[in-house]
């Protein structure tokens, strides 16, 4: 089955920036004032991209025998990940004022990208993992 590997994380990769972007486009246009952000086949289309991101992430799991709780920086992801959902939910649906569903907008973009740099560095504090060689180097 490792031999499914680099297809697998190429659809993980392409489900990642579909699902991030429709995320975004979804909150952009509901600040907006459009409604079609909410209409049922949008929707869907979230939850069949969703679907498939999770399913590769479980399979690459599985394949390279890294697993949430584990490995430090998967544990990260995963909590991170429910943190971006539920301000997600409060970004599109729940939000009792425009402005909570604004803020919560925002900052589930910001967990989002901190997600990626989690996963692109394999480490827990993602982009944060630089900035000490950041400073060795420049003094």
């Amino acid at each position: 089955m490792i031999e499914f590997y680099p297809q697998i994380k190429s659809v993980h990769i392409a489900a990642v920036m579909a699902s991030g972007l429709l995320f975004f486009l979804r909150g952009a246009s509901l600040h907006a004032g459009m409604t079609w952000a909410m209409a049922a086949p949008v929707r869907y289309f979230s939850y069949a991209i969703d679907t498939t991101l999770l399913t590769a992430a479980l399979m690459l799991a599985t394949l390279l025998h890294q697993y949430p709780f584990v490995h430090g920086w998967l544990t990260v992801k995963v909590v991170l990940l429910v943190v971006y959902i539920l301000l997600g939910t409060y970004a599109l649906k729940r939000g009792s004022t425009r402005k909570i569903r604004i803020i919560c907008w925002l900052a589930a973009l910001a967990v989002y990208a901190f997600i990626i740099t989690v996963a692109r560095a394999h480490n827990p504090a993602g982009i944060f993992a630089a900035i000490p060689q950041l400073l060795s180097t420049s003094t």
